[in-house]
């Protein structure tokens, strides 16, 4: 099945943390949320959860790999990739990867749809930061964009990440 797309002006947001005493840790929240390391996550797996959480938010690049391409992504040590789970239920999950210059940017991170708005982003950012920090970082970074979740900027200034620059740019969205 083919997909239209068109494009849309956006703005990116890049933000950084510079130290492990800025995390602000929030409350914890009301439902149990399991975080663990997936340390062979396949291919499939990863689709997935990128699809489940990113779709709505018109995350792209990962689509654009092949599966040879995905897996020898997935399969380098600087890469780190963890889900999230109420119950036995998915609820999001994060990518990490360790940059030349050591530092750690969150590639990738999000909740599925019916878990926004409970208080799990708050908690899942501040685990995806503690995690980083432990991979030596130097300084833990991230990019968001207008096209993201309307929480999304608030929860990681909330976390204590600082701005750091922004930039317009076109992207490519689903013509809906």
């Amino acid at each position: 099945m083919s997909v239209a797309f068109r494009t849309v002006r956006a703005t990116r947001t890049y933000l950084a943390m510079e130290s492990p005493a800025a995390l602000q840790v929030p409350a914890v929240p009301a439902l149990r949320l399991d975080i663990e390391a997936r340390t062979r996550c396949t291919v499939a797996e990863y689709r997935r959860l990128y699809q489940l959480v990113g779709d709505q938010w018109e995350w792209h690049d990962r689509n654009d790999l092949g599966d040879d391409a995905l897996a020898a992504h997935l399969a380098r040590s600087a890469v780190h990739v963890w889900t999230a789970r109420v119950g036995h239920r998915t609820a999001g999950f994060f990518e990490l990867v360790e940059d030349e210059d050591a530092g750690v940017e969150i590639a990738y991170f999000g909740l599925l749809p019916g878990f926004i708005g409970q208080g799990l982003g708050g908690a899942l950012l501040a685990r995806a930061v503690e995690v980083a920090w432990r991979l030596s970082a130097r300084r833990v970074w991230l990019h968001t964009c207008s096209l993201d979740a309307p929480q999304a900027l608030p929860n990681y200034l909330a976390r204590g990440f600082c701005v750091v620059r922004e930039e317009s740019y076109d992207a490519r969205v689903r013509a809906r």
